[in-house]
């Protein structure tokens, strides 16, 4: 169904496996979209898997080498999207992930974690989306529209054992999300709104080794994230676009500052 037409869309981390995903959907719904990644391989490998879901939108995506925590590149970039594109609709920061070193294993506790690494996590979780909000924002602020759409994550709406870096980076992007909504629609526009989505459990190549055995099965966290999600089952990622959609589209035209899980209940349930 072709929701947005005509509109045009920035994913950052689009060549990964979140972003593709997020673009690929956008595609479909009529949307032009750029895409922003580290690696030009990546970027090109992404451009040719999302070619079906421009095709079957009858839009267009480009992509774009791009270091979302280099500000000037990003301004940059945005730049060029906008020769190519004339304007920019809507903004998804899909740019983040974890870092091993970051990680408190079983072996492990707090005071082993690395200086550098915490920093990158912090880093790339949270200012490789204030940056992205920034330099697009600047722009929906003189177009008076615009849609940016932030993704948090469970580890921000509880303390979740192992990833102390990503959670506090996380939980800076659900302040950035609400403090940003309100300076946009007070000081530029109402027609400028900024939300986030928060992910449950979704099996991907940064969380696999930790959800998963190497012969498939379960891992003991897992079941325990298993136990305390209503759903009993880990997420598929298209599940996450129909919010992407939603926040995107007129639909939402009186929703801002809010940060929606998608998540299977986790976040709702006690566990009793």
């Amino acid at each position: 169904m072709k929701y947005l037409p005509g509109q045009v869309a920035v994913v950052t981390g689009g060549s990964g496996v979140l972003g593709s995903n997020v673009a690929a959907g956008l595609l479909r719904a009529g949307a032009n979209v750029a895409i922003i990644g580290r690696h030009d391989e990546k970027v090109q490998a992404a451009l040719q898997q999302l070619a079906p879901a421009a095709e079957a939108g009858e839009s267009e995506v480009l992509g774009y080498v791009c270091d979302v925590l280099n500000r000037a590149e990003l301004v940059e970039t945005r730049d060029r999207i906008l020769a190519a594109f004339g304007r920019v609709d809507i903004l998804v920061n899909c740019a983040g992930g974890n870092v091993k070193g970051a990680t408190v294993m079983d072996d492990q506790n707090v005071f082993d974690l690395l200086d550098e690494d915490l920093r990158a996590v912090i880093d790339l979780n949270l200012y490789g989306t204030i940056y992205p909000c920034l330099v697009f924002g600047q722009l929906m602020a003189e177009q008076k529209s615009g849609s940016i759409i932030n993704i948090s994550s469970m580890a921000a709406n509880t303390a979740l054992t192992r990833v102390m870096g990503y959670g506090i980076a996380k939980e800076g992007v659900n302040a950035l999300t609400k403090w940003l909504a309100q300076e946009m629609a007070i000081k530029y526009s109402p027609k400028i709104r900024v939300n986030a989505i928060a992910p449950g459990f979704f099996i991907g190549e940064q969380n696999r080794s930790a959800l998963l055995n190497p012969d498939g099965s379960l891992t003991e966290r897992s079941h325990k994230v298993l136990a305390k999600t209503p759903m009993r089952r880990f997420g598929h990622i298209s599940e996450l676009n129909g919010l992407v959609g939603y926040l995107c589209s007129e639909a939402a035209s009186f929703v801002t500052g809010t940060v929606i899980p998608v998540d299977g209940g986790f976040s709702s349930f006690s566990g009793v």
